[in-house]
């Protein structure tokens, strides 16, 4: 039973195409639920959706993960293609920039709060009045290891990470007893996004990190669909550290 359990459910995923988002929805889909995916570009979230079965199972939006259009066409199209929205999932992420907070342009900083808060504050605000208000269900934000200690390099992503983490705490306080929210914050794992961080040095990486190894996208896909389950059900408001443990050596 437990990989059908659940079975006619609904979930969006965004910043699904590919890396953990993809990860996430194909955890979902392979534990029974339907899913609408969500990223900027309409030919890799074609062939993300053949890798999840086809469009009995998945179904994919096109659009900017921060415009409140698209994020209205999501929610719409989960309940009227699936008929629920029962699960969201805030994957989608940005930092454009690296380098020290002091070298960082205003208009840089803005479009990571924009996307990476403001854009997960609303669509929770929208799967909630579409659905989730009425029904109940589970949202997951993926945060970032990078919010919860000094990352130098990438320094405001973590601070729009540690806003992620208190968004998700506040509003467990709001939403509950009937909606559940919770957090996954995760070290680098090996996607496109994180690159930078660790490519032609992985093995010097991995070193840090008690499990000597760097994250798949599957690792983190396993712990979001455990808090959107019914294992987790009297969690909320909580962040899991998903990190190989390299936060216990000091590290990010």
């Amino acid at each position: 039973m437990s990989e059908q359990r659940f079975a006619g459910k609904t979930a969006v995923v965004t910043g699904a195409s590919r890396g953990i988002g993809l990860a996430i929805a194909q955890r979902l889909v392979d534990d029974g639920a339907r899913v609408v995916i969500t990223a900027r570009k309409q030919d890799a979230l074609d062939a993300a959706v053949e890798q999840l079965g086809g469009p009995e199972h998945a179904l994919a939006v096109a659009g900017r993960a921060d415009d409140a259009d698209h994020q209205d066409e999501v929610v719409a199209a989960a309940v009227d293609t699936f008929g629920s929205l029962d699960f969201l999932v805030n994957n989608t992420g940005i930092n454009p920039v690296y380098g020290p907070l002091m070298d960082i342009e205003e208009e840089a900083a803005r479009k990571i709060l924009d996307v990476n808060v403001v854009g997960s504050l609303s669509w929770v605000k929208k799967a909630h009045r579409a659905w989730l208000g009425e029904h109940g269900g589970a949202i997951v934000n993926v945060a970032s290891v990078a919010g919860l200690r000094p990352a130098p390099g990438i320094g405001f992503y973590g601070v729009s990470k540690a806003a992620v983490i208190h968004l998700t705490e506040e509003l467990a306080v709001e939403l509950g007893p009937d909606i559940r929210i919770n957090a996954v914050a995760p070290a680098v794992v090996k996607t496109r996004f994180a690159t930078a961080l660790y490519e032609g040095r992985e093995a010097e990486v991995s070193a840090a990190y008690p499990l000597k190894r760097l994250g798949e996208p599957d690792d983190i896909g396993s712990v979001v669909t455990f808090l959107l389950s019914a294992d987790a059900g009297w969690m909320t408001g909580q962040t899991l550290v998903v990190d190989g443990g390299v936060l216990l050596m000091g590290g990010v």
